[in-house]
């Protein structure tokens, strides 16, 4: 499942794309925390019903779950058969927005994430108001993902900016303790790892409190744990933490 191709102009040769979504990333797996209404949103955008407009966009720090529910979207659609496109936009900023934006209106759900990483370029804003348009022409469900919301994101044409309100604009709430501890415990059972409250509470002391961070250590640790036959533990995890 990858983002659409698209070209620029001939005799402009295409530009290949290949982003993988993650497969961790799924509405089953997403704690919604203070954001209850964005998840159900996305969800009900994804399979296509109760929407009063096809396009919803999520704005807010790294670390909010934007970048989750977009993928879980995604595939969620494409179990249904659906095409779909994501696209991180930071990973193709430098490209000619026109290759990579190009043909995107074939798919049946479009998730743009990263869009403060190029709003605010001239060709680019150009490049995405004209597809927003050509997308609800063809009757696409859009998901947009931001740091921002729209009137933040420093677009030079008003335009744009106006598009990208079209829809619902959920500013997502950062995770508190509490639900960094169920997040936490979740993604450790669906590694099929027993996550103690007296571990997640030594992580949570001694390491950045910063949701995509702490993850990324999860994944770190279960890995540790697979190599050495070890269980999470207060020493194992200390002992982790003091390794490079």
């Amino acid at each position: 499942m990858s983002a659409g191709q698209g070209r620029e102009a001939a005799p402009q040769r295409q530009l290949p794309l290949d982003l993988r979504l993650r497969d961790t990333s799924r509405f089953a797996g997403f704690y919604p925390g203070g954001n209850p209404l964005a998840r159900d949103a996305v969800e009900a955008l994804a399979v296509g019903v109760g929407m009063s407009e096809p396009q919803i966009l999520l704005h807010g720090p790294s670390g909010v779950g934007k970048t989750h529910l977009l993928q879980a979207a995604c595939h969620q659609s494409h179990e249904r058969g659906d095409p779909v496109s994501y696209l991180p936009l930071g990973e193709v900023a430098s490209a000619p927005p026109l290759a990579v934006l190009d043909g995107l209106e074939g798919a049946r759900l479009v998730a743009l994430d990263d869009l403060d990483e190029v709003v605010g370029q001239g060709d680019w804003d150009e490049a995405l108001f004209g597809l927003l348009n050509r997308l609800r022409d063809s009757g696409c469900r859009v998901l947009l993902a931001a740091t921002h919301a729209p009137d933040g994101l420093g677009s030079r044409l008003p335009d744009l900016t106006s598009r990208l309100a079209w829809g619902p604009v959920f500013r997502m709430q950062a995770p508190e303790e509490d639900d960094l501890k169920r997040i936490l415990a979740q993604r450790a059972a669906l590694r099929g790892l027993e996550l103690p409250e007296a571990v997640a509470d030594y992580l949570l002391r001694h390491y950045r409190r910063d949701l995509v961070a702490l993850l990324a250590l999860l994944d770190r640790l279960d890995l540790a744990a697979l190599a050495e036959q070890r269980r999470l533990t207060i020493p194992f995890v200390r002992d982790q933490l003091a390794r490079p």
